[in-house]
């Protein structure tokens, strides 16, 4: 193969013209707007925006009897993001159009891939790459920056006489100036942490991120946000002490700052703070599931303490955020049509769902699943395994008994008495927009446990690959680590259960090496790989875009429209009630109800358009789904449970036995077997236990062999 460049299939010239569109879209965006808020973030200490820009924008736009001194934050602060987010959508619709397949690497992608192996492997930050290494020390000098910048010059203006005047000594009046900048930096890792969150997110694809990728950006916000909340807040509680102040902590200002609820804010986020400690996260799942709701009364209470104006600036991130969540929020209100569930003996099991043909989604997508008999708040996320080409109307997850709740499911599942009928609903899948994984001669996937199923994904979309492309694909190496003997039908997950697209897989170069560590041979297991058929409702659904297939499009009309509608309802209060009050009496609008208006209004307006735009899409999406209702909740002979050893007698399955070698008591000799690895490019990919990815991190990041380009695949919901 070229090292070059690999092409996969071929494309029209409108596809080209497609692909520089993108190009084109994607640099004006990151380049021009998100370089100029970068920008504006860099030069908000300063006194030059303080003094000089800062007054001219709120003269112009502040003067605006529609939004008042909120329009100048709204120009600045809110519309650059929002128009990221829109044009993000066309950007992501566009890539539908074109063909993922054809790849090409050059030199300059050989330099970024260079960028994106590890850096850092163990420490308190994980794996970190070092384009990651990079944006984050520029992130940490923002803010010492930010908060340098700040308290130098508060200081200049505290002198003996200004501090006299009032009744104060000048370390103090320098501690309440420290204080107040702590939760101004504190303001900035707050706008970016809904971004990571955000699962349908438009804005993380143009920066080559998933949300499940990005979910340790989130915790490395959420970290810094809290030390600096949580010291501006313990600061100023130690001024108020020492100037004989302390009644101060529980005003609620009618205008102003409203002390009171920023201490609510503080208590709210501390809990949920307390709760993500790692320890406490893994041992007690559901306290930490639970306690993370306190976001809710921890934004509505910083809201009512800073106001509106200044929570602006935090405005775009969480209203994004709180688009997409109402929009998981609609699709998980549907119960979705639970097809068949294969059970494995290592207290594992695969859930098929009946999909639309329309639901397109790349490999390693993850999908959130909810039993309302197990729990009706619980949420939890598992890779998706089947191929949205291969399999066109299914859709599967693998399940690994690891905690109680997916123990319990088990339970349901394996017990001779099961329901005929499961009730669930799904949320997603949410995936990365195109497969990376492509561009490499050669393919090793390191795996431990149940993080065998990215590449169970992968290696599917391989087999659809060389079955209808007939090309030349990359060489794969599956190294997978299981405790037990038992836990290796596993293997048997790869190939699809039934599909009604034909396979081949003597065209896919594959070799796999399974190494069970416990055991030192062979066990008779008693339970065999079997299959459940289920009889759903007629009321299941398949499970489908809640937006249909131009869902991009349509979640940027969202996105515009909410805004525009936000703007509208808040234009006329401002106009017709706030105003009069603030200008033609002698009163001064409430700030807490003022910033209730807010969140009214964003509420109203999220959820007026896009349960609109469902409703709207459940015409088109009801002809889609009436193609799978044909899928009958019945097993192939007439019988509701059976062995599945017939299935497995297929000449693909036995290619694959071929090609499988099992080790009995060892571990695999990772750096030996990477070293081994020949090409000119290997892409390494890791998912499974934090020791063993960051072992394997650690071998492609020694710098003994150029050749490897290495991905962790971690989800850390």
């Amino acid at each position: 193969m070229d090292s070059n460049v690999v092409v996969r299939s071929s494309s029209p010239p409108s596809h080209e013209g497609i692909r520089k569109v993108r190009t084109a879209i994607r640099l004006f965006l990151v380049l021009v707007v998100f370089g100029g808020c970068v920008f504006i973030y860099v030069m908000m200490p300063t006194n030059t925006y303080r003094q000089i820009w800062l007054p001219r924008i709120r003269a112009e736009a502040g003067s605006s009897t529609y939004f008042g001194a909120q329009g100048s934050t709204l120009l600045f602060y809110t519309f650059p993001i929002m128009f990221i987010a829109v044009m993000g959508c066309v950007y992501l619709h566009l890539g539908k159009k074109i063909n993922d397949y054809k790849i090409e690497s050059d030199g300059k992608t050989n330099r970024i891939a260079v960028w994106k192996q590890p850096m850092l492997v163990k420490g308190p930050l994980g794996i970190v790459s070092g384009i990651e290494l990079t944006f984050f020390i520029m992130f940490i000098a923002l803010l010492i920056w930010s908060i340098s910048t700040y308290l130098t010059n508060g200081f200049k203006i505290i002198t003996p006489q200004s501090a006299a005047k009032s009744h104060e000594k000048v370390w103090e009046a320098k501690l309440e100036s420290a204080s107040l900048r702590l939760g101004v930096v504190g303001n900035i890792c707050l706008a970016l942490l809904f971004f990571p969150v955000a699962r349908g997110s438009s804005i993380l694809p143009l920066f080559g991120l998933t949300s499940e990728a990005s979910i340790k950006y989130h915790i490395w916000l959420g970290n810094l946000l809290m030390v600096l909340f949580t010291a501006h807040g313990t600061c100023y509680i130690i001024y108020w002490a020492v100037t004989d102040q302390i009644s101060q902590m529980i005003k609620w200002e009618k205008t102003g700052i409203s002390n009171i609820a920023g201490e609510l804010a503080l208590l709210s986020g501390l809990a949920l703070w307390v709760a993500t400690i790692p320890r406490i996260r893994r041992k007690m799942f559901e306290l930490f599931f639970y306690t993370h709701y306190l976001y809710i009364p921890f934004m509505v209470f910083f809201i009512f303490h800073v106001g509106v104006g200044y929570a602006g600036i935090m405005l775009p991130g969480f209203f994004l955020f709180m688009v997409d969540r109402y929009l998981r929020f609609l699709q998980s209100e549907r119960r979705a049509r639970l097809v068949s569930a294969r059970i494995l003996p290592g207290e594992s099991l695969e859930l098929n769902f009946a999909k639309s043909p329309g639901l397109k989604y790349n490999p390693t997508s993850v999908m959130f699943i909810n039993v309302p008999s197990i729990s009706k708040l619980q949420w939890h996320p598992y890779t998706v395994t089947s191929n949205s080409n291969l399999e066109p109307e299914k859709i599967s997850v693998v399940i690994k008994g690891e905690g109680s709740w997916t123990r319990k499911l088990y339970q349901v599942l394996s017990s001779p008495s099961t329901s005929a009928r499961i009730e669930a609903a799904v949320e997603g899948p949410y995936g990365p927009d195109a497969t990376h994984f492509l561009r490499h001669d050669n393919l090793v996937l390191v795996s431990g446990g149940s993080g065998i199923t990215p590449f169970i994904s992968i290696i599917r979309e391989l087999i659809f690959m060389s079955t209808a492309f007939q090309s030349k694909l990359p060489k794969v190496t599956l190294i997978c680590a299981f405790k037990h003997s038992s836990d290796l039908t596993m293997l048997d997950l790869i190939l699809p259960m039934s599909t009604t697209t034909p396979y081949d897989i003597s065209n896919l170069q594959i070799q796999i090496e399974a190494y069970v560590t416990r055991d030192t041979q062979p066990k008779d297991n008693s339970m065999n790989l079997r299959s459940i058929w289920f009889k759903p409702l007629a009321t299941d659904e398949p499970v489908s875009a809640i937006l249909g297939p131009n869902h991009w499009l349509w979640l940027g009309l969202i996105i515009t429209s909410s805004f525009m509608m936000f703007l509208i309802l808040i234009g006329i209060v401002t106009r017709y009630y706030i105003f009069p009050i603030d200008h033609n009496s002698n009163k001064i609008f409430s700030s807490p109800l003022r910033a209730l208006f807010n969140m009214l209004a964003i509420c109203i307006s999220i959820a007026a358009t896009a349960s609109a735009a469902m409703f709207w899409n459940k015409g088109s999406n009801a002809k889609e789904l009436k193609q799978v209702q044909h899928i009958e909740a019945s097993p192939p002979r007439g019988s509701e449970v059976y062995n599945a050893e017939r299935e497995l007698e297929s000449l693909p399955q036995q290619s694959l036995v071929q090609a499988t070698n099992v080790h009995y008591g060892q571990r695999p000799e990772l750096k030996r077997i990477l070293f081994e690895c020949k090409g000119s490019s290997v892409g390494v990919l890791a998912s499974g236990p934090k020791k063993m990815r960051h072992e394997v991190a650690t071998i492609c990041s020694s710098g003994l062999a150029e050749n490897m380009h290495f991905e962790s695949i971690s989800f850390s919901w």
